[in-house]
């Protein structure tokens, strides 16, 4: 079975699979991996509210196995009159294919699925096996996509040897980036209490807003770390301040503010929750802090499978990638407990954007890439064994997009 991957990321653009639902993706990617003799587990996991199903797909033939990852869902479209189309009516004009999820990431699932399929229709011969792991819960639920297929995987004494996530991680053109890491994201929620009171009458009242501008005001000024080799400096963003006060002539009570902090391999979670804490106890005693870490910060060292994948790009591309652990946060930071993995894929300017969009030509070199990568992972060539790490394209600096 041959398949077209650019009517495949079609087909899947037009299941609304706005998270954590699928709307029938993983029966139809099962499927089509089923047909080529990929045995598939459809796992679902969740609560009373909400489940989620997720694929994990192997092609046996020998022990060492590579997998792919990736996700069906997609974030919503916002406002539909900003789309010049139905988001999930997927449209091709001037070579650039329009939807939801056509960057972010059903095109890099396409891609990598038509690279399998193909192989095995023409008997490429795995030395090894290969597998596929999709979730319909990156966006959102993460507690019952990747993470849980990952458990289940561990007590079924499953394994995989090498990653690679689908995520659109280029930058400008097809081909430039390639993230062997990532940066943790920890979100604090912050509450300082004081005593509500008549603006005309301040002794008798405590104002917690100017207790929340100090704390704020130094946390902006602290320096967490200076960043190393790999990764950029950790950094905290603001994101809400809330008193939840109507009224202009009344002193609140309570004021809530929410932070995010993006942190690098220099920092843990706890390690943060306790500077703020300390921070914090420095203003007042009056206050009350959460913090919610969602995945952590994890770094691939580059070897001989990230020279493979360099090789590959740039043989299909003529692009020497850069490796970088900039960015958001995705599934890999869970894939990173149990092998090695890297994040390759299409360009992300237009992702979770309204006219998200891809060119159909950068579709069909995705998927050339993947190809050239498996073949080359179960069966190096001499000039991948010849390689040393492709450490020339570590720039002396932290590594950014």
């Amino acid at each position: 079975m041959k398949i077209d991957p650019v009517e495949l990321t079609k087909e899947l653009i037009s299941l609304k699979s706005i998270t954590p639902r699928d709307d029938g993706a993983i029966e139809r990617i099962a499927a089509i991996l089923k047909q080529s003799g990929f045995n598939c587990e459809i796992l679902e996991f969740g609560d009373n509210k909400t489940k989620v199903k997720n694929l994990y797909a192997k092609y046996v033939n020998g022990v060492q196995n590579l997998c792919f990852a990736g996700h069906v869902d997609v974030v919503p479209p916002g406002q539909l009159k900003g789309w010049t189309s139905d988001p999930f009516n997927p449209k091709v004009k001037n070579g650039v294919l329009y939807g939801r999820g056509a960057t972010d990431m059903k095109s890099g699932l396409a891609a990598f699925i038509t690279a399998m399929v193909d192989l095995v229709a023409e008997k490429f011969r795995f030395n090894g096996s290969i597998s596929a792991l999709i979730t319909s819960a990156e966006e959102s639920r993460e507690e019952y996509g990747t993470k849980a297929v990952l458990k289940w995987m561990e007590s079924k004494h499953k394994k995989i040897d090498y990653c690679v996530v689908a995520e659109p991680t280029s930058s400008e053109k097809l081909g430039d980036t390639v993230k062997i890491g990532r940066r943790g994201s920890a979100t604090f929620e912050l509450v300082c209490h004081g005593k509500q009171g008549h603006v005309a009458y301040p002794d008798l009242a405590d104002n917690p807003i100017y207790k929340m501008i100090s704390i704020l005001n130094r946390i902006k000024d602290t320096t967490f770390d200076g960043g190393n080799e790999y990764f950029q400096p950790s950094n905290c963003e603001i994101t809400t301040i809330d008193v939840g006060n109507n009224a202009y002539n009344i002193i609140p009570d309570s004021i809530t503010a929410s932070f995010n902090i993006r942190y690098n391999n220099m920092q843990t979670p706890n390690i943060l929750y306790k500077l703020i804490d300390e921070i914090c106890f420095s203003i007042t005693n009056d206050y009350k802090l959460f913090m919610h870490n969602s995945r952590d910060a994890f770094l691939s060292i580059p070897d001989r499978n990230t020279d493979i994948m360099l090789d590959a790009i740039n043989r299909v591309t003529n692009i020497d990638a850069v490796l970088t652990t900039s960015g958001g946060t995705s599934d890999a930071a869970f894939i990173k407990d149990v092998c090695p993995v890297i994040e390759f894929g299409m360009v992300n300017k237009t992702s979770h954007q309204v006219n998200e969009c891809v060119l159909v030509n950068d579709i069909h070199k995705l998927t050339a890439i993947y190809r050239e990568f498996i073949k080359n992972y179960f069966y190096p060539t001499n000039r991948i064994l010849s390689q040393i790490n492709v450490v020339s394209n570590i720039p002396d600096r932290p590594l950014l997009a």
